[in-house]
C-alpha cells in the first residue's frame, strides 16, 4: 500500500496500522509486552470494579441511613402534638409543622412566608413583641404565653419558647395549647 493510500480519517485502518509499524519496531518483544500489558490492565479493571461495588454497597447503607432518619425526623417534626415554627429575624415564617398550621387555622404551605405576629391576638402583641425581641438578642431560651387569634378563628392560648440557632440567626419556636387548662 503506497502511503498516499493511507485514509487518517478512518480509525480502524489507524489502528490497524500502528499496530503493524509497533511490530516492525519491537518485533517479538512486542508480542510479549501486549500480553503482559493486557494482563496488568484486566488486573486493573478487575480492582476497580470491586472498588466500585464497595463504593456502591457504602452508598446504598448511606442511602438507607438517611431513609431511616427521615422518617424519624417526619415523625418528630411533622407529627409532633405541638406546634414548631422557624421564623427569621422579621418574624416571618420560614418552616412549620402540621400542629402549627392547625394552631393558626390554615394550610401548612400557604403559611410560608407569613409573619408568625399576624396571628397574634391583639392583646397579646406586646408580650410577644418582647419575647421575640429578647430570643433575637440572645441565645438564651425565653418563653411567654399569648393568646393566637385571627379573623372568626377561636382564640387559642398558647406557651412559647424560642432559641435562635447560631449563624442563620433563626428563631425555634415550640408552642403548646395550653387553652383547656385556662377554664
Amino acid at each position: 500500500m503506497i502511503k498516499d493510500e493511507i485514509d487518517y480519517t478512518d480509525a480502524l485502518m489507524l489502528r490497524k496500522k500502528a499496530e503493524e509499524k509497533l511490530k516492525e519496531k519491537y518485533g517479538e518483544a512486542y508480542s510479549a509486552f501486549q500480553e503482559v500489558d493486557t494482563r496488568k490492565l484486566l488486573h486493573e479493571l478487575q480492582v476497580h470494579q470491586v472498588e466500585l461495588e464497595m463504593q456502591n454497597e457504602e452508598l446504598r447503607c448511606a442511602y438507607e441511613t438517611s431513609e431511616i432518619a427521615l422518617k424519624k425526623y417526619t415523625m418528630l417534626y411533622d407529627l409532633a402534638p405541638m406546634g414548631y415554627f422557624t421564623l427569621n429575624a422579621g418574624c416571618i415564617i420560614c418552616d412549620l409543622n402540621f400542629t402549627g398550621a392547625e394552631m393558626l387555622g390554615d394550610r401548612r404551605f400557604s403559611l410560608i412566608n407569613s409573619n408568625f405576629s399576624y396571628f397574634v391576638s391583639g392583646e397579646s402583641k406586646k408580650v410577644f413583641n418582647d419575647f421575640f425581641s429578647r430570643v433575637c438578642s440572645g441565645n438564651l431560651k425565653e418563653s411567654c404565653e399569648v393568646t393566637l387569634g385571627l379573623n372568626n378563628l377561636p382564640a387559642t392560648s398558647v406557651y412559647i419558647e424560642g432559641i435562635t440557632t447560631g449563624d442563620e440567626r433563626q428563631c425555634l419556636l415550640s408552642a403548646v395549647d395550653i387553652s383547656g387548662f385556662r377554664k
